[in-house]
C-alpha cells in the first residue's frame, strides 16, 4: 500500500496548502474551547507528527528497532502554533510533508519491513508507519478543512 499512500500524500501536498492559506487568521486560531485545538494546532500537532514520524523513516532504516514516541499535547503547547504567523505554520507543514514525500519514495523496499518501537502494545514495520502516517494526516485534516 506504500505507493497509493505516497500517490495520496503526494495530491495533498498540491491540494491542501492553497485551503489551508484561505482561512481566515480568526478561523485557525479559534479555540473551542481551552482542552481543545485550534486549527492552526492541529496543522501543529501534523507538524510534530511530520518531525516524530521522520526520524521513524530514518533510523528505522539502520537502527535495531528504535523507540520513538512522544506526548502529542506537551509537543503541542510547548510548540506555541497558536502564536506563530499562520503563513509560516502552512509553509512549514508543506515543506516538511514534500520532504517526506522525497524521503517515502526512496526508502528501498527491503527497509519497509524493519520494525520501529512507538510506544505501543508492539513495533512497527516502517511500511506500516508510512501508511499509517498519511492515514492520521487525513483524519486531521478533515477536522480543519474541506476536501
Amino acid at each position: 500500500m506504500i505507493e497509493a499512500s505516497i500517490q495520496r500524500l503526494e495530491w495533498l501536498c498540491e491540494a491542501i496548502p492553497s485551503r489551508l492559506i484561505a482561512l481566515e487568521e480568526d478561523e485557525l486560531s479559534f479555540k473551542p474551547t481551552i482542552d481543545t485545538w485550534s486549527k492552526k494546532e492541529i496543522i501543529g500537532h501534523l507538524i510534530d507528527s511530520a518531525a516524530y514520524n521522520h526520524q521513524r523513516f530514518v533510523r528505522g532504516q539502520f537502527e535495531d528497532v528504535p523507540t520513538i514516541n512522544y506526548d502529542t499535547d506537551a509537543w503541542n503547547a510547548h510548540g506555541y502554533y497558536n502564536q506563530i504567523d499562520s503563513a509560516q505554520v502552512i509553509a512549514f507543514w508543506t515543506l516538511y510533508n514534500r520532504q517526506l514525500l522525497a524521503l517515502m519514495r526512496l526508502i528501498p523496499e527491503e527497509k519497509l519491513t524493519r520494525e520501529v518501537n512507538t510506544g505501543g502494545a508492539g513495533n512497527h514495520t516502517i511500511r506500516f508507519l508510512i501508511d499509517d502516517y498519511v492515514v492520521h494526516l487525513e483524519h486531521h485534516l478533515h477536522q480543519v478543512v474541506d476536501y
